[in-house]
């Protein structure tokens, strides 16, 4: 289906052919018209299907052609992670550009300019307000927030909030909404935290469910079980073995991500990192750097794993197992988008095996296990029944820290 098909207004038409969009994925062709004749929505879709146009689209359209309310806040949209809500604002920036719908992204980490910023536009009223939760309850105490003309409430990757632990934080920003508006629900999962959730904030949804759990085909996706100590020179070994012009590597923890940066530096490979103690200002010019093609190599914890749409990256690797199947299709989806293809690998330690096994149950397939060179010495058998546990959850803990 073609998105001169949905009948939009042309200003917005005119931004959605100059961003180069021409045929609606399955996840749009479903949700805008649904959205367009004012339902509420539950949708389930994995990274990269093009869910945040599916939003932004209708509701932009809606914005233009309908009567709202003037200097105040009409359309709210909650999402996890800084970054996501940049990224949702640049995407809102570009196909509303022909149009007079304003748009703000409301996010922490920021400078007391950038604050200022945000309470004005808060204050005065925006069309399109992009936030993350504990930002906009910092806004939302203080008193100026203008909620009470909202006509649309849409939470992006909803099941990546309620993990991070902000499900009181939602209910209050909610509890300041008037009760009479459209909900739009996205989530790359459907566990039991999200039907409740659901439940209490939509009414009459229209659910829809786009192949969640199946990495995409033209992934090739092989495994290597190994010792710590033999990733960081795997790592540097797969990295010269091919011309790789985009590298994406994904590590559980922010220590794991500053060794191995320090030693591809050390190697003289054109790379930088993104977590959490790096400030905001410095994460963004990173990540711009990364997606203008200045750097080759971004190493990052999970922080990027969703929502961060990046274009044509050639590899990812996952350093560490990721948490479970969920998250590892969210991470190797960062490759293989639109027609390209995309090569994946995964290293699988001792005491990782059975959670990698899990992994692939949940996505119904078995990962090849490449042999690690030799120069490397002996590596782990892979026999996940008999691997070897850490205390503590192997899996998911349904309490992972609010920032990385």
């Amino acid at each position: 289906m073609k998105f001169t098909e949905f009948g939009f207004d042309p200003r917005l038409m005119e931004g959605i052919e100059a961003t180069g969009y021409e045929n609606a994925t399955p996840v749009q062709e479903q949700v805008i018209p649904l959205i367009l004749t004012g339902k509420d929505i539950i949708a389930s879709a994995q990274t990269g299907t093009g869910k945040t146009a599916a939003f932004l689209l209708p509701v932009t359209n809606m914005l233009l052609t309908a009567k709202q309310e003037e200097h105040h806040i009409n359309a709210l949209v909650i999402v996890p992670t800084r970054e996501l809500a940049i990224q949702i604002a640049q995407n809102m920036e570009g196909l509303s550009y022909f149009t007079s719908v304003s748009s703000i992204a409301v996010y922490g980490g920021s400078d007391g300019n950038s604050f200022s910023i945000e309470r004005k536009a808060l204050s005065e009223g925006a069309d399109m307000v992009i936030c993350t939760p504990g930002r906009m309850i910092s806004h939302l105490n203080m008193g100026y927030v203008k909620l009470s003309g909202l006509k649309y409430l849409i939470l992006d990757e909803a099941d990546r909030m309620l993990d991070m632990g902000f499900n009181d934080d939602l209910m209050k920003i909610i509890s300041f909404l008037p009760e009479k508006r459209q909900n739009l629900l996205f989530s790359a999962t459907m566990p039991t935290g999200i039907r409740n959730l659901a439940r209490k904030i939509l009414t009459n949804p229209a659910e829809i469910n786009i192949s969640l759990s199946k990495p995409p085909e033209k992934i090739r996706q092989e495994a290597f079980v190994v010792y710590d100590n033999q990733k960081i020179p795997l790592v540097k070994h797969l990295l010269k073995s091919k011309d790789f012009k985009s590298v994406l590597v994904f590590c559980s923890t922010k220590d794991n991500v500053k060794n191995l940066s320090r030693e591809l530096k050390r190697a003289g490979l054109s790379i930088e990192e993104i977590h959490s103690d790096l400030d905001q200002e410095t994460r963004e010019k990173v990540l711009r750097r990364y997606k203008n093609r200045e750097l080759k190599i971004l190493v990052a914890t999970d922080i990027l794993s969703r929502g961060i749409d990046i274009e044509d990256i050639d590899l990812v690797i996952n350093y560490d197992v990721p948490h479970d199947g969920e998250d590892y299709v969210h991470r190797i989806g960062r490759t293989a988008r639109a027609e390209t293809d995309g090569t994946a690998y995964t290293f699988i330690n001792e005491h990782e095996q059975l959670k990698f096994h899990l992994i692939e149950e949940l996505i119904g397939m078995t990962i090849h296990k490449a042999p690690v060179p030799e120069q490397f010495g002996a590596s782990p058998i892979y026999d996940p029944k008999k691997s070897p546990k850490r205390h503590g959850p192997p899996i998911r803990s349904g309490n992972r820290n609010r920032r990385r």
